[in-house]
This record gives structure tokens, sequence and C-alpha cells, in this order.
């Protein structure tokens, strides 16, 4: 008789541990649970609909520094299964990958429906049992077996993978079995913003920026991206993945100073002193100064300094070159709330690490309970690697059964 492996949760790392499971061990019965008519959504919506697969950071003490929380338990699962792990696994089923300039990796498709059906034709090849609309209403433990009571039927598993991300409920589940669950905060998500100086330009972006929190130790640098609420982009996610906590202590009511340029207060003051003196006929208004900001941007950094229109670099002093100078380099923001980054949306907090053995992302508490993927303290910054924490959590827990009698 075939051993049952139940997984709750049909999402990146649950598919991912049910596939890898299947194939290694063809005398399991593997069985996908999702409370939803619809599986793999968080794959759907992810990259704008692209996939952001993983990075292409290959060594697991470089690839560890990217996750706020969870970075020392990572390490030894990154050497068990890493980005070049993933890259080769997709490849063998005919999903070619390709890597962007900002090292994210893609689907060459450039469709996120591709890693669905890749996913989708890997399981039912390897015989992966999947149940939609099966909603996992309570969670029992007898004897060595698990008892999964669901709105439509009762499954008993020998081992039981709990993947089934941020769900408040199935966490209520795990806790009664005796797991902590750490409360989780909103991660990755932009920060609403209304200020004249951002108003009217949506789709304004610099390449190369740095934000830091007032009266706090965060600080970021990256791209930024003006939006009709306030600021996204690179910068600001990476931004709020690492201050996650504080943010939510804060009731996300605090201030930033954003150096637009990333670059010296000083450095910026004595271009402008230059440029007055180059060009002391020519308007201001008329042509941005840094080739990093465009003109629409440059003109609200010019009306923010108190300089009128008209002016002409010759008329204008000391003081209005240094306001010039402070708007472009420390700009001050008051931020009041947040925004969910597109479709995605990912949460620090869920099981205590402390009661996870790393080497098989197996329950200290409980033998052949594991957990996969989000609903795990585990998070990171964009640009692929919560996915990638995905596929090395779901992998290592496959080749974990695997090798249980």
């Amino acid at each position: 008789m075939k051993k049952k492996f139940i997984i709750i949760g049909g999402g990146a790392a649950g598919f991912f541990a049910a596939i890898n499971a299947a194939e290694l061990n063809p005398d399991l019965e593997v069985i996908i649970l999702e409370g939803s008519n619809n599986v793999l959504q968080k794959v759907k919506v992810s990259g704008g609909g692209r996939c952001n697969v993983t990075h292409a950071c290959f060594t697991p003490n470089e690839l560890v520094e990217f996750y706020p929380r969870g970075k020392k338990e990572l390490r030894g699962p990154f050497h068990q299964f890493m980005t070049g792990d993933t890259l080769e696994w997709f490849e063998n089923r005919g999903v070619p990958l390709k890597i962007e300039d900002d090292n994210r990796v893609f689907p060459a498709s450039n469709s996120s429906q591709t890693i669905i059906d890749c996913f989708l034709e890997s399981a039912k090849n390897a015989g992966v049992i999947l149940k939609t609309s099966t909603r996992v209403d309570a969670i029992e433990k007898n004897e060595d077996k698990f008892i999964v009571k669901t709105n439509s039927n009762e499954f008993t598993a020998d081992y039981l993978l709990v993947a089934s991300g941020s769900n408040s409920k199935v966490w209520q589940m795990v806790e009664e079995l005796g797991h902590k669950v750490i409360q989780p905060v909103p991660s990755l998500f932009t920060f609403n913003i209304d200020d004249k100086r951002l108003k009217d330009i949506p789709g304004t972006s610099v390449l190369k920026a740095s934000v830091k929190v007032l009266n706090s130790k965060l600080e970021e640098q990256g791209p930024l991206l003006i939006t009709h609420w306030g600021l996204s982009g690179p910068g600001i996610l990476k931004l709020s993945a690492w201050g996650a906590l504080e943010f939510h202590q804060k009731e996300y009511q605090f201030e930033i100073e954003v150096n637009w340029l990333a670059k010296k207060f000083e450095t910026v003051l004595e271009k402008l002193k230059s440029i007055r003196k180059e060009h002391s006929k020519k308007q201001v208004i008329l042509r941005s100064v840094f080739e990093e900001i465009s003109k629409r941007h440059w003109e609200k950094f010019v009306i923010a300094a108190n300089i009128s229109l008209d002016s002409q670099w010759a008329q204008l002093n000391n003081k209005q070159l240094e306001d010039l100078a402070k708007q472009l380099t420390k700009s001050t923001f008051k931020v009041n709330g947040k925004s969910t980054f597109k479709d995605e949306f990912v949460t620090a907090g869920g099981i205590d690490l402390k009661e996870i053995n790393f080497k098989a992302y197996e329950s200290k508490l409980h033998k052949n309970l594991f957990f996969a993927g989000e609903i795990l303290n585990i998070d990171a910054i964009t640009g692929g690697f919560n996915f990638q924490n995905a596929w090395t959590s779901g992998w290592i827990v496959a080749n974990t059964i695997s090798t249980y009698k």
C-alpha cells in the first residue's frame, strides 16, 4: 500500500514539493489540497505577469544577504538546492529562462503562464493528484499519522506538508499542533505620499537614488518610481522589506529623506554654481542640469526651491542654489500609509524558525510534518528571492521524504 504525502496549498512551494516527491519516489501517493478553484495564483501575477523565477546570484553566502528574515537558516539549504539548480530544473522540462540586466530571471516567453503550464504538466505526468475547492478545516495528529479534515473529505497522511502561505486559518491549525506563529506584517509595499513635488508626474523615475528613514538606521539605494499615490521602485521595495517590522510599529507614518542623485550635497552645489557661471543667460527651467533627472521632474525641483519660472541662471543667489541642491539631495517627504506592490503580497511573519529543522524543513515537534515557502517566517526583497526560497524548501522536503522508509 502506497504511503500518502498530503500537501496543503496549491502554490509555488507546494507544487514544487509535490512534483519532485512524486518523481523521486513513485511509491508515494501525492495529493495537493487547494481551497480555491485556481492554483498558482501568486505565480500568475508575479513579475508583472512574467514570473520572476529567481535571481542570478550563484553563491549561497551572497544569496542569503537578500533575506531580511531567514538569512542564517537559509545558508545550509542553499547549499543543497540553489539558483543554478532552479535554472536546470526548468530547462530540463523545456522551459528556457533568461537573465536580465538586473540579474532577475524570467521565462524566455515573458509569460508566467509558461511556468504554470510546466507545473501542471509535470504534476500530471508524475501522477500528482490535485484537488481544488478543497478547504482544510482541521489538522489532527493520530499516533504517527496526520488526519486532514476538509469541506469535502477526510485524508490520512503519512507525510504532511503545509505550504499555504499567509493563511491565517491554517496558521491557527498549526498553532493547535503546538507551533508558535510570529504574527505577520506586510512586506514589499510602496509608500503613500501626498506631496505637490510628486503631483502630475507619475511614471517619472530615476535609476539611482538613496532613501533613508529619518530617526532610523534604515537606508537603501536603487531605482525610484513616482506613482499616482507616492513612491515605488526597487529602492522603496527593498526598504519596505528590511523595515517591515519597524514600519508596522510606526503604523506606516514616518518621514523619509530622498537623495535623487545619490550624490553629495556639496558635489551637486558645485555643479549648480558651475552651470550658473557657464550658462548665465539661459533660463533655469528650460533644461535639467543632470541627465538622471527628466525635464518634468526638474521643473518640480526648481519650483520647490522657490525659483521663479522665468529666472535666468545669473539671477540666482547662493541661497537659491543651496535650496535647489537640497531638493535634489535631501528632499524630505511624509509617508502616510502603504500600498500593495502591483498584485503581489508578501508578508514578514509565520512559523517560528527555531521550531524547524532546516536540513529537512521538518517540524522539531512532530516527525513527518513539514513546512515550505511563505508559511515560514522567511521573506526577501523583490527580485525573485521569495520564489527561490519556495523552490529550495519544496525540493528539500521532497528529497527528504524520498529517503524515508
